[in-house]
């Protein structure tokens, strides 16, 4: 209506309908919403009216109905013990994904640059010295949240990049010290290291377990922290049930020299301690090789964890950051997709994948625990998808916990014959 919007106006977006207010509007929790964080009585007596107490008394049933009936355990991504927290008053029965890498930005992110860049090991030694307290108090955190239940923690997935400089922004910066006369041999050094390092297609690179077999210490540092907290934990007569997840495996080789060194630290950290500790060490199934040897990596994994974001990525030969404001619409347009497969999974394509490694690992690992921790772990569609492919959890977004409870009794109903749509 004729109104301009300068950068810095606050604006306020309703997320149901799209529309779009000038200036800030009130907002407060709905009472579906305050039921799920703060329990059934405080909901209400919170209701305005006996309409809504009604509506808050059917969603408590309707949910306590889907617990009772579905087969499927319902887990939550979370990267902080506020994440864990949230998760549990919705209902999570466990962490299913702690990305380990969102602990390493802010000021940690220099620390994690100079294990990468390290020239001798008393440099790199140093950095993950000062690293160790950090993460441990990270999982110390997650685990007093999660007490007693399933909590796995994924050693660093994301490419090298991420935790170098930019490879513009300083070359840039060395061109203009040297513009100015300025000394910049420590940029000049910075520079070589990562021009050494770059790599065309990062996603495809040096990041998962990859980086954790060439750069010296830095899952070994995860490691100890996982090991370190659980003690820590258990002294304070806590619970947790940590399990180690290594991302990106496509040779069971890369998950035995992983499980090796594990295995080394837990010995070590449980004689100092003079406890027993035996962590269970997975693997993240993102790529289509790891779901076709699905067989021999059972015979070293503890657990599957199908992560479908990167499986999709990799099977379809999309880059999602790339391609989804790309050409996507016009792909759904002309009838190539009817629905994004990174929201909805691609069963014919992505999921005979997970079928096929569902089926190859149970053959060499009965009852191997199998779950999925990709984004497909909160749509409702491929949460049946996963009832029926045999899995037994899905972990989604804290806020999607309710609505993955809901459909995994769907889920189970429809596996009776009944119709729930």
């Amino acid at each position: 209506d004729g109104h301009v919007v300068h950068e810095g106006d606050t604006v306020a977006i309703d997320g149901g309908t799209g529309e779009v207010f000038l200036g800030s509007v009130p907002v407060e929790p709905s009472p579906v919403s305050r039921y799920l964080d703060e329990g059934l009585d405080a909901a209400l007596a919170q209701a305005p009216d006996d309409d809504t107490r009604e509506l808050v008394r059917s969603v408590d049933r309707l949910l306590r109905h889907a617990d009772a009936v579905r087969r499927l355990h319902v887990h939550a991504n979370a990267d902080t013990a506020a994440d864990a927290a949230r998760a549990r008053r919705l209902g999570a029965q466990g962490v299913g994904l702690c990305r380990t890498e969102h602990q390493f930005l802010g000021e940690r992110r220099v620390l994690v640059e100079r294990v990468v860049l390290a020239d001798s090991d008393d440099e790199r030694a140093s950095a993950l010295e000062a690293l160790l307290p950090l993460q441990r108090a990270d999982f110390v955190g997650l685990l007093t949240e999660m007490d007693g239940l399933p909590t796995t923690i994924r050693l660093l997935d994301p490419p090298l990049h991420e935790f170098l400089p930019d490879l513009t922004d300083l070359s840039v910066r060395v061109a203009l010290a040297h513009e100015r006369g300025e000394d910049a041999a420590d940029d000049e050094r910075l520079l070589a290291a990562v021009r050494r390092m770059h790599e065309a297609n990062p996603m495809l690179g040096l990041r998962g377990v990859r980086l954790g077999l060439v750069v010296p210490g830095l899952f070994a540092l995860q490691i100890r922290a996982i090991c370190e907290a659980v003690v820590e934990r258990r002294a304070a007569g806590g619970d947790p049930r940590a399990e180690i997840m290594v991302p990106l495996v496509g040779s069971v080789q890369e998950l035995r020299l992983v499980k090796d060194e594990a295995r080394a630290i837990m010995a070590d950290v449980a004689a100092a301690a003079g406890v027993d500790l035996d962590l269970p060490v997975g693997v993240m199934i993102e790529l289509p090789r790891a779901a076709l040897t699905a067989d021999r990596i059972a015979e070293e994994a503890a657990f599957f964890s199908f992560g479908t974001n990167d499986l999709t990525q990799t099977t379809w030969g999309f880059s999602r950051d790339d391609v989804e404001g790309a050409f996507f619409a016009q792909y759904t347009e002309n009838g190539v997709l009817t629905v994004s497969p990174f929201e909805t999974i691609d069963a014919r394509g992505v999921g005979r994948l997970v079928e096929m490694a569902v089926t190859l690992g149970r053959q060499t690992h009965p009852g191997l625990p199998l779950g999925v921790c990709g984004e497909h772990g909160g749509d409702p569609e491929s949460i049946r998808f996963f009832h029926d492919a045999g899995l037994d959890y899905v972990s989604c977004s804290p806020f999607r916990v309710p609505v993955a409870r809901l459909e995994a009794g769907r889920a189970a109903v429809a596996e009776a014959g009944v119709d729930v749509r």
